[in-house]
C-alpha cells in the first residue's frame, strides 16, 4: 500500500516538475509584445544575490524641458549589454521584447528584454530632419 502511495506522489512530483520547466521555457521564449523604445541611457548594472542580471535604464524625453519618463529593462545577451555599457549617455534606440509571467527574478527584474541597441545620430530627430508635407495639417 505505502509503495503505491510513494510512486504516486513521485509521479505527481514529476508532473509538477515538468509542468514548470514547460512554463519557464514558454514564458522566455514567446514573446507578448515586441517593440523600441528611444532615450538616453541612464544605467546599466549587474543585479542579484543569487542570479545576476543585466539591468539598465534609459531616460525618454518627448520634448525639451519635460520630465522624462524611465523605461527599466533587462539584457540577456552579453554582447548587447557591452554595446549598450559604451553608448551610455547617449541617445540610443533599444529593440526589447516583452515577457509576461516569467516565474523567477532569476531571468530578469522587469519584464522587457532588450535584444538590440543602435545609436541615434545627433540632429536625426529634430524637426527639421522630418519632410515638410509631413507637419502640415490634414486637409
Amino acid at each position: 500500500m505505502s509503495s503505491k502511495v510513494l510512486r504516486t506522489a513521485l509521479l505527481l512530483l514529476a508532473a509538477l516538475l515538468l509542468l514548470a520547466v514547460l512554463w519557464t521555457w514558454l514564458s522566455l521564449t514567446w514573446s507578448y509584445a515586441e517593440g523600441e523604445r528611444a532615450g538616453y541611457v541612464q544605467k546599466l548594472s549587474s543585479k542579484g544575490w543569487l542570479c545576476k542580471t543585466q539591468e539598465g535604464e534609459i531616460a525618454m524625453v518627448t520634448m525639451p524641458g519635460a520630465i522624462p519618463e524611465k523605461f527599466a529593462f533587462t539584457v540577456r545577451d552579453p554582447v548587447v549589454a557591452a554595446r549598450i555599457n559604451n553608448l551610455a549617455g547617449k541617445r540610443v534606440v533599444l529593440s526589447y521584447q516583452q515577457h509576461k509571467f516569467v516565474p523567477s527574478s532569476c531571468f530578469g527584474e522587469t519584464e522587457y528584454f532588450v535584444t538590440a541597441v543602435r545609436e541615434v545620430p545627433d540632429g536625426s530627430l529634430e524637426p527639421s530632419a522630418v519632410p515638410q508635407g509631413r507637419l502640415q495639417a490634414p486637409r
